[in-house]
C-alpha cells in the first residue's frame, strides 16, 4: 500500500512590495505665466469714487427736475469752465492729473503684478504653482553657505536675475566663486522655475575691522 501523501499547504507567499517610489511626471516646457492681482484695493477706490459720485449727480439732477436750484458747486464749477481758457495753469493741472490718474489705472489693467511671486513649470496642464521669491533667496543662501571657505551671503533674488555676494575668509577666492557658481546654477535649475534667472555671483574677503 502506497502511504498517504501530507496534505499540500494552501497558503501562499505573501507578495513583495515595490517600494520604489514612482518617478514625478516630467514638467512641460511651457510654463503657468505670470500670476494675476486681483487688484482689490485700486478697484474699491474707484468703485467707491464713481458710486459716490454718481450719488451726487443724481441727488443734483432730481433736485433740478423738482424744481430747487441746482448745487452751489455744480453751478461754480460750470461757470469756471466757461469762463476760464484752456491753457489756464489750473485748467491744465487738472487735466493732468486726470491723465496721470487715467494712466494709472490703465497700467493695472494690462500688467499683471504679483512680483514676489515667481511662476514655476507646470506638471500638468491643469496645474499652477509659484515660488516666492523670497524663498528661492532663502533656499540660495542656504546652499551657497554649506560650500566650503564661505562665511556669509547676501543673495538678491530677481525675476530676471539672481545676484549673490559672498565673503569667504579662506581658501581661493576664484576657487570658491566657481563652487558656487556650480552649486548654485545646479539649485536654480532644482527650483523648477518657467524662467530661471540669471546668476550673477560676488566674492570677496572680509574687510578689516577697526
Amino acid at each position: 500500500m502506497s502511504e498517504p501523501r501530507p496534505p499540500e499547504s494552501t497558503t501562499r507567499p505573501p507578495p513583495v512590495l515595490d517600494k520604489t517610489p514612482p518617478a514625478p511626471p516630467p514638467l512641460l516646457p511651457d510654463g503657468s505665466g505670470r500670476f494675476w492681482s486681483a487688484r482689490r484695493v485700486p478697484a474699491g477706490i474707484v468703485a467707491a469714487l464713481l458710486l459716490a459720485g454718481a450719488g451726487v449727480f443724481l441727488y443734483d439732477i432730481a433736485a433740478v427736475r423738482a424744481h430747487r436750484p441746482a448745487m452751489h458747486w455744480r453751478r461754480a464749477l460750470a461757470r469756471q469752465l466757461a469762463e476760464r481758457p484752456l491753457d489756464d495753469t489750473w485748467v491744465l493741472v487738472g487735466a493732468g492729473i486726470a491723465a496721470a490718474v487715467g494712466l494709472w489705472l490703465i497700467a493695472l489693467a494690462v500688467t499683471p503684478g504679483l512680483r514676489d511671486l515667481l511662476p514655476m513649470r507646470r506638471p500638468h496642464p491643469d496645474v499652477r504653482a509659484g515660488l516666492r521669491r523670497e524663498a528661492a533667496a532663502l533656499v540660495l543662501r542656504d546652499r551657497a553657505m554649506e560650500v566650503s571657505g564661505v562665511r556669509a551671503v547676501r543673495v538678491r533674488m530677481r525675476r530676471k536675475k539672481a545676484a549673490v555676494r559672498a565673503v569667504s575668509h579662506f581658501r581661493d577666492l576664484d576657487d570658491v566663486h566657481a563652487d558656487l557658481d556650480a552649486v548654485l546654477a545646479d539649485t536654480l535649475r532644482g527650483l523648477g522655475l518657467a524662467g530661471p534667472p540669471a546668476l550673477s555671483v560676488h566674492v570677496r574677503r572680509p574687510g578689516r575691522r577697526g
